[in-house]
């Protein structure tokens, strides 16, 4: 296992070195710094209004179990601006809240999510090397520091670091982060991110179906990541879609769908795309109380069995 590792690490690099020599340079000089922590400690960031905040709680977490840590209110940017702020830790993912009380500062509220990283110094140096933008330089907060980044392609995301190290389970079930780029910008931003993550590509699939877009008429591609922050799927898009693909960030894998979606309905949430099947795969959209939206699966036999063999 070591060994095949190594050869992935080697590979990566000298197809990075084709397109971006110093890219090359500074993953192969910093191969044994890796960022990532685990895929327990990323969050996907959700921002609602202060009087819809429990009412997502609340629906949320009927939905998927687990539970909240407690809230408190805030300063979680780098100029004045005040929040509640609580995490939301279930079995099948982990959500950031905020309600803003004030006006949110630029650029935040367009990250999709947050990743803890191990040396937050570290994890900006291997950014900037593998070709993200910082557009929020680190800044500290009550428990750590962050920034946020910026993928080719527009993807935002925020690192985090916190001063005491956090102690989160593992995950059941890992969700996905769901990133929709351009065909202009689809290389660009594998490229960086696969240099940044030291994840791999586990699929590429030049005609998947494209109901999994809402447009059943045709065929689009799609990448499946996976690294040590947890699994991404980029979806390569001309970028006609229909209400609402495009405005989830996360996909929320489950053991039964259905039962899922019924929690849901029951706890307010409102299901936009009724369950499909695609790929081995069964996927609603749903959108919770503050507007949030959120792809929701199950995986069939063939896939989980796939699954399970990783």
């Amino acid at each position: 296992m070591k060994s095949t590792r190594m050869f992935a690490v080697v590979a990566l690099a000298a197809a990075v070195a084709v397109s971006s020599p110093g890219v090359a340079r500074e993953a192969m000089k910093s191969k044994e710094q890796a960022v990532a922590v685990a895929p327990q400690y990323d969050t996907t960031h959700v921002y609602v209004a202060p009087e819809d905040v429990d009412k997502f709680v609340s629906s949320f977490l009927a939905t998927f179990g687990g539970k909240s840590t407690k809230q408190v209110v805030a300063t979680v940017t780098p100029t004045p601006s005040s929040t509640t702020s609580q995490l939301l830790q279930t079995p099948v993912g982990t959500v950031s809240l905020f309600g803003f009380k004030t006006p949110i500062p630029y650029p935040f509220g367009a990250e999709r999510n947050g990743y803890l990283v191990a040396d937050m110094d570290e994890a900006i140096k291997a950014a900037r090397a593998a070709g993200a933008d910082v557009i929020v330089s680190t800044f500290p907060d009550p428990i750590g520091r962050d920034a946020v980044v910026q993928w080719p392609g527009g993807v935002n995301l925020q690192l985090y670091w916190h001063t005491t190290k956090p102690d989160y389970a593992p995950f059941e079930r890992i969700p996905e982060n769901r990133v929709y780029v351009s065909p202009d910008r689809a290389a660009a931003f594998t490229r960086s991110f696969l240099a940044f993550s030291r994840g791999k590509v586990v699929s590429d699939d030049a005609k998947a179906p494209g109901v999994e877009i809402g447009r059943p008429d045709l065929t689009y591609r799609r990448i499946r990541i996976e690294s040590p922050f947890g699994k991404m799927v980029v979806l390569v898009t001309d970028g006609h879609l229909p209400y609402p693909y495009g405005r989830e960030t996360t996909g929320y894998e489950v053991a039964d769908l259905a039962a899922t979606l019924g929690k849901a309905k029951d706890a307010g949430a409102t299901v936009l795309v009724e369950s499909y099947t695609s790929s081995s795969r069964s996927a609603a959209f749903v959108m919770f109380p503050g507007g949030y939206v959120a792809e929701i699966h199950s995986l069939g036999p063939k896939s989980a069995s796939r699954a399970d063999a990783k």
